[in-house]
């Protein structure tokens, strides 16, 4: 009877049998030689058998695409070109951008792989006075001077589709490195969905320009919503309408003041079905002059958009005003009174933004007035509640004032009467995502006269939703952000803060797909030596003590000085003056000999931290050299043994049954 081995077996043992053949009659030279084809042979089957094939193991997953990105590019239409520029030899000399450029490369590779032939991708290297500088400038892309021979760096990216779309990344700044995927992904996504977004607006005051009965002239528009007009096809919704119609991207909302019942059912259905919502709510909007024809507004101006929020898992409180303060502004009240702080109306700073969030990752100040502020709601039944992530924080030196202490506020002083801080942090704009429940689980609230009303009611949300909701509506006023300008008879808005662009950025993630707002910021690429960085930070500590000991002895030997010199006589002449006393002479030696002391003891410290940071390196470069090749070698060795044992279990049981 004769044994049947397996291909990979009796390729192993043809292998085994050749080497020791070789060994026996041939040379030392010719047994090398063959370990040196069959080394080259095995490398090359493997870089064709293994082409694509990947294995991340960073800790954060730096080299492995979002699961929303391979949606993305799995679902492309029609294919995308992309041409990534980058000036090779420009940039010799900034070995930290080459570094990043390399990184950029390799994400646009890994993306073309994946989106299965649809993404084209061409690397250009454009050289001065050449046509691939000409169509790097053509595109668009921006060009930062190097050297002192007026050489051009580029490095940008441009992509156009079948139908002469085109979209550009003028250059790749290092400081957006985290974003580097969602900016590569959006560019892609636009392309393969040129339509315009549309963005229906819903509002309770009056955002564009119209006549204002209170003056008897035209109002200006607000610049926020203009420049919002000027990116997006958008389109003014009533607050009284029953239906949103199906081709709206995103539903904004702004002051949704007393909505009638069906209206507030139009809005959860448009949320339950995919709609993405940004809605600007507001315990006291200064903008709402409802009721004020003849005198200061009496009827209420805040707004709240319940049941449906209480039902999407967040709580707002409509009669509270958030005061900070800290990053409370100074501002004069009336003219002709002094500047003084007023805690409610907040300017927030870069170290109150989310900075791992696309909306607010680049802004620098935002400023808000009598704000609201939400939280999550607690889920019942210990059930898993939607995502709450803030987007806009206070400081920890803020409180929420009940709104009555505003109605008739006669100075800024009387609002830090009592002030005491609640030591955290309250969200005045936040995202919401996940799977939420309908506010009206029974369907429409007036069912019976529905007229227009989908008869599909969804009682939730189908897939996840995704919300940006604030607790501000002055927020898009212009007294907030900009000063208006007239040139020659022209009006421009020249922007002083960054509420425009956080409304641009919050509108412009939410038009996206669901897969491109899950493209969230990665952890930088260019990751610091921490280790090395602790070490340095002890050691400092340390250098800092022993030169605070160097201060303190040699102002003690000072004074110690002085108090000798002082005790003198004064009918010393002046030659003796100029000589030290025995105590001085020995004073000034025991000080220098302290100053030896202490300096050996601060170069000891230098020496030791040199000689910790050589060991972490040396164990780093064994780990590297030695121990990860040595653990591989085991690897292999623990295989051959196994495979032997097989071998000879196999010829044992061969022999037996022959």
């Amino acid at each position: 009877m004769t044994t049947q081995t397996t291909a990979q077996d009796r390729a192993a043992g043809g292998v085994a049998g050749a080497l020791g053949f070789l060994g026996r009659k041939g040379s030392g030279a010719t047994a090398l030689a063959a370990l040196a084809l069959l080394f080259v042979g095995l490398t090359i089957l493997i870089t064709f058998t293994l082409r694509g094939a990947r294995l991340d193991l960073t800790e954060s997953r730096l080299y492995s695409i979002a699961p929303g990105t391979r949606n993305i590019l799995a679902s492309l239409d029609e294919p995308i070109n992309l041409y990534f520029f980058f000036s090779e030899q420009a940039s010799r000399n900034t070995p930290q951008l080459r570094a990043y450029a390399q990184r950029v490369r390799e994400l646009l590779e890994e993306m073309a792989q994946r989106s299965d032939g649809k993404l084209r991708l061409s690397v250009i290297d454009p050289q001065p006075f050449t046509e691939e500088e000409d169509r790097a400038a053509e595109f668009g892309l921006s060009a930062v001077p190097t050297g002192t021979r007026g050489e051009s760096l580029y490095f940008g990216l441009a992509g156009t589709n079948s139908t002469d779309g085109r979209e550009t990344i003028g250059f790749f700044q290092p400081d957006r490195e985290e974003f580097l995927e969602y900016d590569v992904t959006s560019l892609i996504y636009r392309l393969d969905n040129p339509k315009r977004p549309v963005v229906g607006l819903m509002s309770s005051l009056p955002l564009d320009a119209s006549f204002d009965h209170m003056s008897g002239r035209m109002r200006e528009g607000w610049t926020s919503i203009a420049q919002l007009r000027e990116m997006f096809t958008v389109r003014t919704l009533g607050t009284d309408i029953e239906s949103i119609a199906e081709d709206i991207d995103v539903l904004m909302l702004v002051h949704p003041k007393d909505l009638p019942p069906k209206t507030a059912y139009a809005i959860d259905q448009f949320v339950m079905r995919g709609g993405k919502l940004m809605a600007f709510l507001d315990p006291q909007a200064e903008n709402d002059s409802a009721g004020a024809q003849f005198g200061p507004a009496m009827t209420p101006r805040a707004s709240s958009l319940e049941p449906l929020l209480s039902s999407w898992g967040v709580e707002f409180d409509p009669d509270v005003i958030l005061g900070d303060r800290t990053l409370g502004l100074t501002v004069a009240m009336r003219a002709g009174e002094p500047p003084a702080q007023h805690i409610a109306i907040v300017g927030f700073d870069r170290g109150s933004m989310n900075a791992e969030d696309v909306v607010t990752s680049s802004l620098d100040t935002v400023n808000v007035m009598t704000a609201g502020a939400f939280k999550p709601k607690p889920a019942e039944d210990g059930a898993e509640g939607p995502t709450f992530e803030p987007l806009i924080l206070s400081s920890e030196n803020a409180a929420l004032l009940p709104s009555s202490r505003f109605a008739f506020l006669e100075n800024t002083s009387g609002l830090l009467d009592g002030f005491q801080a609640a030591g955290e942090r309250y969200a005045v704009a936040a995202r919401v995502s996940g799977k939420l429940k309908s506010a009206f689980p029974n369907g429409h609230p007036d069912a019976e006269n529905a007229e227009g009303a989908s008869p599909d009611h969804l009682a939730e949300s189908n897939g996840e939703a995704h919300l940006i909701l604030v607790a501000d509506t002055d927020i898009l006023s212009d007294p907030l952000w900009v000063r208006t300008q007239s040139v020659f008879g022209q009006r421009f808005a020249v922007a002083w803060a960054n509420n425009g662009d956080f409304l641009a950025n919050a509108v412009d993630n939410l038009t996206g797909s669901g897969d491109l707002i899950s493209v969230r910021a990665r952890q930088s690429f260019f990751r610091p030596f921490t280790k090395v960085e602790e070490l340095r930070r002890a050691a400092d500590e340390r250098l800092r003590a022993k030169e605070k000991e160097l201060d303190e002895e040699l102002r003690e030997t000072e004074r110690k000085l002085a108090e000798l010199e002082a005790g003198r006589s004064g009918s010393e002449s002046a030659a003796s003056a100029l000589m030290l006393s025995p105590e001085q002479e020995a004073e000034l030696q025991r000080f220098q000999q302290e100053r030896l002391r202490i300096r050996k003891e601060l170069r000891e410290v230098r020496r030791s931290l040199d000689v910790e940071i050589e060991r972490l390196g040396s164990a780093l470069k064994f780990l590297n050299i030695a121990f990860v090749p040595l653990l591989l070698s085991v690897g292999a060795l623990g295989l051959e043994y196994t495979r032997r044992r097989k071998l000879t279990a196999g010829r044992k049981a061969a022999a037996r049954t022959g």
